[in-house]
């Protein structure tokens, strides 16, 4: 046990490091890719999406990949190979000449963050599976943390330049890389490892190898309807909140970094007590039920300070998130972990794909001049109702297994 603390202190260091050098961008993004493009705002905003979509499709690809390779020669291996990546990638963004030198390094940069699921299949490793769901809700606070203090951090460096923000995270992330050289055991025995097949490691047979786990393909279901619905606060909240409030962007960061603290309360310290208390399967229907409420509330609230009443309650999702995490987990072998995690992290970037094309078009058409009501909750709407079809696949997926002979999940 001695091992475990350090490096699941690294792992949670690792993983905030990766949202916080998303977050870091966010501020400066638009005025870097406009830069590049000699001022031209249309392109920029064109060019933007492909960026967006070219680093999720990497991270659709290589998730499973990087978790196959994780299972047949340890998880430490992958995670410090990523880290060093990324450290590299930071530096090549920080010093790109031209927007196809951004392209090269959104290419990289979803590949090196496909580590997560190597970093999931870590924390299975090292954690009992009794308490597997409060290790979860520790790693998603460090995505809470990291959308707190990324934006922030880097709108401050920003007034040192579009590129510094780049050159911090390189620092920061070369840093831990040899960190975790000296100080990150690794957690997956010899003897549980597998052999790698290009079966395991391509996206669409990872996702289809799930079926040898009837309860998983339910839960892998429940996740992607899960991060579709919240994938809108990436796509639309600065959108809606100006044009329902008129909030300017202090604002928005504002009701933002309350959105990152809430989850990291929640996902750090409360959803693994909530999970203790009241068991697995009803804290995934607490967080599904929760997350339902919340998109609703936030396409009719009134007024702007209403917001910042509905982010509590929004924010209890990742209870029911960290609960089914923890329970696919346990329905897989040791050996197949990494190969899971890949699958899922595949899953979650289609929802990544996906989202902004589904959550901006029903934003277009709430607000569209033609349209017969002015509706720009309308995704919010929408949200809802994906996170209550997650409550009934969730059920169904109980049912599975309720009616699964042990020896089979």
């Amino acid at each position: 046990m001695g091992r475990r603390q350090p490096a699941i202190l690294f792992i949670f260091i690792t993983l905030f490091l990766d949202v916080l050098g998303i977050g870091l961008i966010i501020p400066i993004w638009p005025k870097l890719v406009e830069q590049l493009l000699n001022g031209d705002t249309v392109m920029a905003s064109r060019s933007i999406g492909w960026l967006s979509t070219l680093f999720a499709l990497m991270q659709f690809v290589f998730a499973p990949i990087l978790g196959s390779l994780s299972d047949r020669f340890g998880r430490r291996p992958v995670i410090l190979t990523s880290l060093f990546g990324s450290g590299i990638d930071y530096l090549l963004l920080a010093w790109a000449p031209s927007i196809a030198w951004l392209f090269v390094g959104r290419v990289i940069s979803g590949i090196t963050a496909s580590n997560f699921s190597a970093a999931n299949a870590y924390i299975a490793d090292v954690t009992p599976p009794e308490k597997r769901a409060a290790g979860f809700g520790i790693m998603g606070a460090a995505f809470g943390l990291g959308f707190v203090a990324g934006p922030a951090l880097g709108g401050y460096l920003a007034s040192y330049g579009p590129r510094t923000p780049f050159l911090v995270a390189a620092g920061i992330t070369l840093a831990n890389w040899i960190y975790g050289a000296f100080v990150l055991p690794e957690s997956l025995p010899k003897e549980n490892r597998k052999a790698f097949t290009l079966k395991s490691a391509h996206p669409i047979k990872a996702i289809q190898s799930l079926r040898r786990w009837p309860v998983v393909v339910g839960l892998a279901v429940t996740q992607f309807l899960s991060y579709l619905a919240g994938n809108i606060y990436q796509v639309i909240w600065v959108l809606y909140t100006h044009e329902r409030y008129g909030w300017e962007p202090k604002q928005v960061g504002k009701s933002l970094a309350l959105v990152g603290i809430m989850a990291a309360i929640v996902q750090a310290g409360l959803a693994g007590r909530v999970v203790k208390a009241i068991g697995e399967t009803k804290s995934a229907y607490l967080g599904l039920l929760a997350m339902m409420v919340a998109m609703a509330c936030y396409a009719t609230a009134t007024q702007g300070w209403m917001i910042y009443a509905i982010i509590p309650i929004g924010s209890l999702a990742g209870i029911g998130a960290a609960a089914i995490q923890a329970m696919i987990s346990k329905c897989v072998p040791e050996t197949e972990q990494g190969t899971v995690q890949g699958s899922l992290s595949s899953i979650m970037s289609i929802a990544g794909i996906v989202g902004p094309l589904i959550w901006a078009g029903l934003f277009a058409k709430g607000i569209a001049p033609d349209s017969p009501i002015h509706l720009p909750g309308l995704p919010f709407f929408g949200a809802s109702l994906v996170a209550l079809i997650a409550v009934f696949t969730t059920w169904f997926a109980f049912r599975r297994a309720a009616a699964t002979p042990a020896s089979d999940a």
